[in-house]
């Protein structure tokens, strides 16, 4: 294999997707209009919401969509494609629609967060893609949103390039990371791609390459005055480490009246650790110099660490956080809602399964959020068909999807439609924020949910219901396919 050819993302499809391409260009179905959603049926770790993150690499996908004649070569040696269809790849292009929650939204179960209508082909070609971006960004960012809310308001960093699976899990997810609301990253190439600060100071090799720690702590401090970090848990923490760390700032940094530093420790017992540490600190005059931790840390170990009052600015979270180790995945799939007739008219599709949780939603759909007028605070998500219109003068009835004996009357609300428009007949209509207004948007919306929700362990459930219109013809359905 050729590693220098540079790999065409189109490619990057399930090979059924192709086969049923090249069976619906020959039944004449390639321009039939075709509805699908993404949605996921689950929330990582047993979550109150996800947070949505991805959409801009699947913007970059999209208008990329092309075959190259290597690819056409390689397809026609699999023996099972019709010329014509070969042909028609050739001069492949999106010419569809595609709706979206905007990055950053907290998002929760069996609603769409991608919407594709498109011809047949391009719709279901398109399906690995959107999955693999929504899936793994969002899979990060509600973890990294996690770990974040546990250090509440002290710094968190993503360290964790050297464990993540894969290239595009470290610089991707150091993104989605970004996204959560971490506030940097150890992943140069995520800050020179996407903006995501990158930073660091040093390892333990640093402290080892010269005959002693001090030397090492002071050769770091006039090298990098106004960024000294030092890293003090290669010998004994408390023993030389800090006591050198002091040594090296006083003889460094003070004559140049310089206050801000910090001191790193990645093992150890941090609660313990960092409380000896800062009052060594402290009472040697360096009340301003931060302590910052890593090794091996989530969202669990850093609220302990914190009810155990240890002393701690800054967490650098690596593997537990990029991998999404306790649940490394986020359960989306894309389904087809509907499809077109030769009149236009939209003829809504379900899939039903026994598992009640995996029987789809039906139909063109619309999705909104309904907020609290007096508190601001999210109360429900609502799916509608497309056509519904909702009158804000009165209350809303919600219907529950997956119990039919729930409903849901709301009053004195206001209501946001949460898919946003991204490509209108293959052109991309969307302006697309920066990855900066994506966190601050993120760190607003997640203000809107109620704490509850918010909970790590068995947190209070959230709505996400249906419109009587929709919810009938989903019956109707289930009827008719039961």
């Amino acid at each position: 294999m050729n590693t220098e050819k540079k790999i065409n993302m189109t490619m990057l499809c399930d090979f059924y997707e192709l086969t049923m391409g090249n069976g619906y260009f020959q039944l004449g179905y390639k321009d039939r209009i075709t509805y699908f959603d993404v949605f996921f049926r689950n929330v990582p770790d047993n979550g109150g919401f996800a947070i949505c993150a991805g959409l801009d690499q699947l913007i970059d996908y999209i208008e990329d969509l092309h075959f190259d004649e290597e690819d056409i070569t390689y397809l026609r040696s699999k023996g099972i494609f019709s010329e014509e269809f070969l042909n028609y790849l050739k001069n492949f292009n999106f010419t569809g629609d595609i709706y979206a929650i905007p990055e950053g939204t907290p998002i929760f179960p069996r609603e769409p967060v991608v919407t594709v209508r498109a011809p047949a082909v391009q719709a279901q070609l398109i399906e690995t893609f959107a999955l693999l971006t929504i899936n793994h960004q969002s899979l990060i960012a509600t973890k990294a949103s996690r770990v974040v809310r546990a250090a509440k308001g002290r710094v968190v960093l993503e360290f964790g390039s050297r464990r993540a699976q894969g290239t595009d899990g470290a610089i991707t997810g150091a993104r989605a990371a970004y996204i959560g609301g971490c506030k940097g990253t150890a992943c140069t190439v995520s800050d020179e791609l996407y903006g995501v600060p990158a930073g660091g100071t040093m390892a333990h090799a640093w402290v080892q390459m010269f005959n002693t720690e001090l030397e090492a702590f002071k050769a770091y401090c006039k090298i990098y005055p106004t960024n000294a970090t030092l890293l003090v848990d290669t010998y004994n923490t408390l023993k030389c480490g800090v006591p050198d760390a002091i040594r090296a700032f006083n003889e460094v940094l003070k004559p140049l009246g310089i206050t801000k530093c910090g001191i790193r420790l990645d093992s150890g017992d941090m609660a313990y650790l960092t409380r000896e540490a800062r009052k060594m600190l402290d009472d040697a005059g360096w009340t301003e110099c931060q302590i910052s931790v890593s090794n091996s840390l989530d969202e669990y170990i850093i609220q302990d660490l914190l009810l155990q009052d240890a002393k701690i600015d800054m967490f650098g979270v690596g593997e537990r956080m990029i991998t999404a180790r306790s649940e490394p995945v986020f359960g989306g799939v894309y389904k087809l809602a509907a499809v077109e007739d030769e009149q236009g008219n939209i003829v809504p599709k379900i899939k039903v399964s026994e598992n009640v949780s995996k029987i789809t939603n039906p139909h063109f759909k619309k999705a909104y959020r309904f907020f609290d007028k007096e508190t601001g605070k999210a109360l429900a998500d609502y799916l509608c068909v497309h056509d519904e219109v909702i009158d804000k003068s009165k209350p809303q009835e919600l219907f529950d999807p997956l119990a039919t004996w729930k409903r849901k009357t709301l009053t004195n609300y206001t209501v946001r439609e949460l898919q946003v428009p991204i490509f209108l007949n293959g052109k991309l209509v969307y302006q697309r924020p920066s990855l900066q207004e994506i966190q601050t948007f993120c760190a607003s919306e997640l203000d809107t949910l109620w704490d509850e929700i918010k909970r790590f362990d068995n947190p209070h459930a959230y709505y996400v219901d249906l419109s009587k219109k929709l919810w009938d013809i989903k019956q109707n359905l289930l009827r008719q396919n039961g």
